[in-house]
């Protein structure tokens, strides 16, 4: 009996160790693993700048100050006058930093040691690119760009008093404004935009570590305006990208509908006005669009200039000759910016509003010629460009279709009251 009872203490014991340690060896193993799982959580991942590992480096930021030179900014962190001249001399045919300009960002990578010394001068003169001044083993000078990503966006809105306000008040930047007058330049005078025109666009907007950097290209739009439906989308065909409507037709015409981007139209066209300056009823042959002085005047088509000149009465004016059909006079410039017998590029700027001449404010009276005779440019219907090449039709159907559903899903947001 006595001896069962010790067997059966020693059957019990053995089974209680078994069992501690069946439930116990998980914990233990668990816990290890937990253990190296926060050692190496632990390790920090590597602070990459520019291409280099700044970790083993003390950083310094900065802004270039008014008046402020490469020599005026590296002596601070220990480089001499020789280094800085080698460093001059290399750089001459990669960047002049003579060009550093104030407001603009810089870094610095000094040694950790006692003397702090500056390793590395990155100078960033835009938003992308950058030029590094490696000083540590032998002078290199070379040129980076940060990577930019690229987000669709899209927006919307109607107008109540300027296409600027309105993109301000659904918050979406100023600049897209600028986009969509390119867009529409060839269709719409926006200088005559009204109160309840609206519209809606999908656009690229670039980013660079997280922070946006501007507006890209307008993908596809619908503005309407007087109650009429414009519509652009973007599409690339034999390497070339262009605007094209809802029917494949170019939006490009022969001529813009106006000399500037924004400004205001202040008088039309007509056989009887009053003229502000020699207090007369006489005809106004051309079109006036107001605008600050100095506001770029570009060439509404392509073609030669034929005169650039002054008289007392038109001031400051450039004339062009674009076919044996059509011409262009832009008057009262500030200052001209081509020479008669120059080929001008439709776009391109050949003056800047002023008021010379007579003229009682800063605008450009913008004169038009059908075979000889003045006339009312914004009365002209000109025809498009090419549409989509035959070959390409399908493919822009397809993509027309995409944006086109895009577009038209977006919710219009009213103008603010």
């Amino acid at each position: 009996m006595k001896r069962g009872k010790i067997l059966a203490l020693a059957l019990i014991i053995i089974g209680t160790t078994i069992f501690i340690w069946t439930y116990f060896q998980p914990i233990e193993n668990n816990n290890l693993q937990k253990e190296n799982s926060i050692v190496t959580d632990s390790i920090p991942e590597p602070v990459i700048e520019y291409g280099i590992n700044t970790d083993s480096f003390t950083v310094y930021k900065g802004i270039i100050k008014p008046n402020e030179f490469l020599a005026n900014i590296l002596l601070k962190y220990k480089i001499p006058y020789t280094e800085i001249d080698q460093l001059v001399n290399k750089s001459e045919n990669i960047f002049n930093v003579k060009k550093l300009a104030a407001g603009k960002k810089y870094t610095i990578l000094c040694s950790k040691d006692s003397l702090g010394k500056a390793q590395c001068f990155i100078y960033e003169p835009n938003s992308i690119d950058y030029v590094v001044f490696d000083m540590r083993d032998t002078i290199s000078i070379y040129k980076g760009k940060k990577e930019v990503t690229t987000k669709i966006q899209q927006a919307s809105g109607t107008i109540k008093s300027s296409l600027y306000q309105t993109l301000a008040d659904a918050n979406v930047s100023p600049v897209l404004a600028i986009e969509m007058a390119d867009v529409f330049a060839w269709t719409i005078d926006f200088y005559r935009i009204q109160k309840g025109d609206w519209f809606k666009v999908v656009y690229e907007e670039r980013f660079v570590e997280g922070k946006s950097i501007g507006v890209g290209r307008v993908l596809a739009s619908n503005f309407n305006h007087y109650n009429k439906d414009f519509f652009a989308c973007y599409f690339v065909q034999d390497s070339i990208g262009d605007y094209f409507d809802a029917e494949a037709n170019s939006l490009r015409r022969a001529f813009l509908k106006s000399p500037l981007k924004f400004g205001r139209l202040t008088s039309g066209f007509t056989m009887r006005r009053f003229h502000p300056v020699q207090k007369r009823n006489k005809p106004h042959l051309g079109t006036d669009y107001a605008a600050p002085t100095g506001t770029p005047i570009m060439a509404t088509g392509d073609g030669i200039v034929i005169a650039s000149s002054y008289t007392g009465g038109n001031g400051n004016y450039v004339k062009i000759k674009h076919n044996s059909t059509y011409s262009t006079q832009y008057l009262h410039m500030s200052k001209r910016g081509a020479k008669v017998g120059q080929h001008v590029m439709q776009g391109d700027v050949i003056g800047y509003v002023g008021s010379t001449g007579l003229a009682t404010g800063p605008h450009v009276c913008y004169r038009f010629w059908k075979n000889g005779s003045q006339t009312n440019h914004l009365k002209e219907d000109f025809p498009p460009s090419k549409p989509v090449e035959p070959a390409h039709l399908k493919r822009y159907k397809k993509e027309l279709k995409k944006y086109k559903t895009k577009v038209d899903k977006i919710k219009l947001k009213k103008a603010v009251i």
